[in-house]
């Protein structure tokens, strides 16, 4: 999985129409919200602002949403939609603003219109490979908390928090690897002899969090 580096913008124009394309990414439905928002503040005399975004599979918001903004339907949200799925993206969102330019451009040719537009906008992306990763609960004796977190950082993960309630343990919520959750435990239930219990935690993540991130061109 990919998603956006980051916030690209590009403009495109059919029969004096102009599409301007906003893609940047966002890690849940209210990011994803905040975001087109944005946008629509930033062209408040636009036409439309027609949007459509794809979230990692977690938690309760829906994976994919689109919207038409006024246009006829099927028209411009899910031409969006297409696009980005289309890039192989996830946690990423376009808006396409549209000014009209006096002609109409029927059905066919909106789609068109707005896939092209926003296919433009994530063409000229940078992306970030996602890697899954899972949440851990990692409960051990304290005296082994600093060499467990050199561990967890060891597997490509960190700590996002912990918890010292019983004196005598550390409770570690951390973020690692899918694919190193095995590695992990083994080596933290050998660091503690056996006295050491991992349990995974909710919701799970995708991210480039906790290691290098791999960019590439979109």
């Amino acid at each position: 999985m990919r998603t956006l580096t980051g916030k690209v913008r590009a403009e495109t124009r059919e029969k004096g129409s102009r599409f301007i394309a906003t893609a940047f990414p966002a890690r849940g439905a209210e990011e994803a919200s905040a975001g087109i928002e944005a946008v629509r503040s930033e062209f408040p005399d636009a036409t439309h602002h027609a949007w459509a975004y794809v979230l990692s599979a977690r938690g309760p918001d829906p994976p994919e949403r689109h919207h038409d903004a006024g246009e006829p339907a099927g028209t411009a949200g899910p031409p969006i939609l297409q696009a980005i799925r289309g890039a192989g993206l996830c946690d990423a969102v376009v808006v396409v603003t549209r000014y009209f330019g006096g002609i109409k451009l029927g059905r066919g040719g909106l789609a068109r219109a707005y896939r092209a537009a926003a296919s433009s906008a994530l063409a000229a992306a940078a992306t970030v490979t996602l890697i899954p990763r899972a949440r851990l609960r990692v409960s051990l004796p304290i005296a082994l908390d600093g060499e467990a977190r050199h561990i967890v950082a060891r597997h490509g993960g960190h700590v996002e928090s912990a918890a010292y309630d019983d004196p005598r343990r550390s409770v570690l919520d951390t973020i690692v690897p899918r694919d190193a959750r095995g590695r992990l435990e083994n080596d933290l239930k050998t660091l503690a002899h056996g006295d050491a219990a991992v349990e995974e935690i909710h919701p799970p993540v995708a991210g480039p969090s906790g290691g290098p991130l791999k960019t590439s061109p979109a």
